[in-house]
């Protein structure tokens, strides 16, 4: 079964955007789609498995966005919730510089992405565990508070919650790459108090759409001064007392 759109059709695909895909790199995406496609049948990793919806929903739509506001050369990204590596893996396959950390409560996610990672030689840091206790590790007598220059989360939750969940991974002058739907500026709308009392602010909005035309909005936050040491709380007190 074909994983992937035909090579000549991904080539147009993201040279629309001005990215460039040569046969090497088509190769690793289709063995990326072929490993999610082989992983799908015994977990539930995504309920998009035709060539066209993994060529346009996932790959691009990891991708594109970070064209608009790209990360710094070798930055260090986390991807929060990280599922089946979306938006940061297809995005790790065309910036090569990134260093990549991927974080997933899910363990059984992980092993996939661990295979991904092996395969496409990603060098991905892989990290079992929920964002919001996640926040407070050590990792090699490091924290990984304020240790990465850039976020980002896909999927996961409202903005005003993921912006809890991801900001106090960011270093000061970092960034977090909220990728979100059509609803994407309403909660922005709610989430400018939390923006403020993580200690950001709002630096770009885009809303565009995919080729297929559903509707996105890239969000992306720049950190201006460190989160308080209580964000970010558990997701009960979240839901029950939104910022």
């Amino acid at each position: 079964m074909q994983a992937l759109t035909a090579f000549k059709d991904f080539v147009g695909l993201f040279g629309s955007a001005g990215i460039t895909v040569d046969e090497a790199l088509y190769g690793r995406f289709e063995r990326y789609a072929e490993l999610l496609l082989e992983w799908n049948s015994r977990i539930n990793l995504t309920a998009i498995t035709d060539p066209e919806g993994i060529a346009v929903k996932h790959f691009f739509d990891s991708v594109y966005p970070f064209t608009l506001l790209p990360p710094a050369e070798g930055a260090q990204l986390i991807d929060v919730g990280t599922g089946a590596g979306f938006p940061s893996v297809p995005l790790k396959l065309v910036r090569g510089d990134i260093k990549l950390t991927l974080l997933d409560s899910l363990n059984k996610r992980l092993n996939f992405l661990g295979e991904v990672s092996e395969e496409l030689r990603l060098g991905a840091e892989l990290i079992h565990g929920r964002a919001e206790e996640t926040a407070r590790f050590m990792k090699d007598g490091n924290p990984l508070r304020e240790s990465f220059d850039a976020a980002t989360a896909r999927a996961v939750a409202e903005l005003r919650e993921l912006c809890e969940y991801c900001m106090p991974f960011v270093k000061v002058d970092g960034r977090f790459y909220a990728l979100k739907g059509s609803n994407g500026m309403h909660e922005l709308n709610d989430s400018k108090n939390a923006v403020k009392q993580l200690g950001g602010e709002v630096e770009f909005v885009k809303e565009y759409e995919l080729p297929n035309g559903d509707e996105r909005v890239l969000v992306v936050i720049r950190k201006t001064s460190r989160t308080p040491q209580k964000y970010p709380r558990n997701s009960g007190k979240m839901k029950k007392t939104p910022l």
